[in-house]
């Protein structure tokens, strides 16, 4: 599924996509939640509660013992816990910069065993920048082929675009030039018409789709991509005639974040790039990452993530482009950063607000925490209300203590919902966040 962009030499842009918001909508609904569950649950005590009550008054004629079945009721606390473990964990979530949008999200994150990074502007600070310039052909200079590249390129606010242009202005080229409507498809290139030429610039996949060799210079390439820079190919007339490698630096905090992972015992940990094998393998060598899919169009994350799905796996996916969306919303959780496109931010479960990539971590063990406090506050629901209830048809415990007792566990494992799931000081992320400041 390809994003189509057609913009004029005046800088109008007008946007036309295919891309399918059922897909997404219904990939929203197939989630569950463990908040219905237990209310499901708490429903369907009730009946057995007064069927109980009838049952003991028939065989007892004692009207102490039907009132003590009666005054222990398990909905109450079965109810109220679960949600308010939801909203105090979202509400802790904001007071760490993360935004999560539901409980049913949390739930997700408690379960995460892969979790698949998008490279660019994820792993990578997505402040790139021209690295090197290289020409084919005689006929065309290096500064040649940088000043056609940023005459195309100008017209889109695309990092690298930017970067491209950026290098020129650098170098005082000009870049007036005059050419036809240029067509920018995301994540594949630009195709335009200069002086009656064809010309067409981007991955190396997009090139080759237009008629364009670039075998003849494999061994330039590898050079280029061997230091772990993206390659960015010019084609003019079916002929590729340069290439500009763009160095994108990793964040600070990429690698101690993929070690935290691995620490907390994430068995699956996936990168996935549009850079070529060279590429994504020096930079994923550099984070400590074994699994990793390079070349891969706008498309291929999301049939990526879905394969994984259907491997059985729990997948988080974070990515923060326009063509991540399907991505994102194909994974059991998707997250985004609060400087990602917009479209990435409504698709995603979870935004890291502060663009941070610490905060993930974070996020999954908010999750973990919440579901185990859920899980906790459901036992020790369904024990002491079970003792109580036992203690009353026995007689050992009155009605009225009966109906304390119940009211003092319902707001014991309500309290108990609501208290903070992660320490105020992030102590227990205190040896990692000291490797992360050195």
């Amino acid at each position: 599924m390809d994003f189509r962009v057609v913009a004029k030499t005046r800088h109008r842009a007008r946007f036309r996509s295919d891309f399918k918001v059922s897909f997404i909508e219904s990939s929203e609904k197939a989630k569950a939640s463990i908040e219905g569950q237990a209310v499901r649950l708490a429903d369907r005590i009730v009946p057995y509660s007064f069927l109980l009550a009838g049952v003991v008054g028939l065989a007892t004629r004692n009207l102490a013992k039907v009132a003590a079945v009666l005054m222990v009721d398990y909905s109450c606390a079965l109810k109220l816990a679960t949600p308010i473990a939801f909203l105090s964990a979202m509400k802790e979530a904001v007071n760490h910069k993360i935004l999560i949008k539901g409980g049913k999200y949390l739930e997700a994150l408690a379960k995460v065993d892969t979790v698949v990074f998008d490279k660019t502007g994820t792993l990578t600070v997505s402040s790139p920048k021209v690295a090197e310039v290289l020409s084919l052909d005689p006929d065309w200079t290096e500064d040649e082929v940088l000043k056609i590249s940023a005459c195309l390129e100008e017209h889109f606010p695309h990092p690298v675009a930017r970067a491209v242009v950026k290098a020129a202005e650098q170098k005082n080229l000009a870049h007036e030039e005059e050419h036809a409507e240029v067509e920018y498809i995301v994540g594949h290139g630009i195709a335009s018409k200069l002086r009656g030429q064809h010309l067409v610039i981007g991955s190396r996949h997009f090139v080759e789709d237009d008629g364009v060799s670039c075998a003849f210079a494999q061994n330039q390439i590898e050079a280029i991509a061997s230091k772990g820079h993206s390659v960015l190919y010019l084609a003019v007339g079916q002929k590729l005639i340069g290439l500009i490698g763009i160095e994108d630096p990793l964040r600070d905090e990429s690698k101690y974040v993929i070690a935290r992972l691995r620490q907390m015992g994430i068995p699956h940990i996936v990168m996935i790039t549009g850079d070529g094998e060279k590429t994504a393998a020096n930079v994923a060598a550099r984070l400590g990452i074994t699994e990793f899919y390079s070349q891969v169009l706008s498309d291929g994350k999301s049939a990526i993530v879905s394969h994984l799905e259907k491997e059985g796996r729990r997948v988080l996916m974070i990515g923060d482009g326009i063509n991540d969306t399907p991505a994102l919303s194909a994974a059991s959780v998707g997250v985004s950063l609060s400087d990602g496109a917009d479209l990435a931010k409504e698709v995603a479960s979870v935004v890291l607000l502060g663009s941070d990539l610490t905060h993930l971590p974070l996020a999954l063990e908010l999750g973990r925490r919440t579901y185990a406090r859920i899980k906790t506050n459901f036992r020790t629901t369904i024990g002491l209300n079970t003792a109580y209830l036992v203690g009353g048809l026995a007689g050992l415990i009155m009605p009225a203590t009966g109906a304390v007792l119940h009211n003092a566990t319902t707001l014991g494992v309500a309290w108990n919902a609501q208290r903070a799931k992660l320490p105020g000081d992030t102590s227990d992320y205190a040896p990692f966040l000291l490797e992360f400041a050195q």
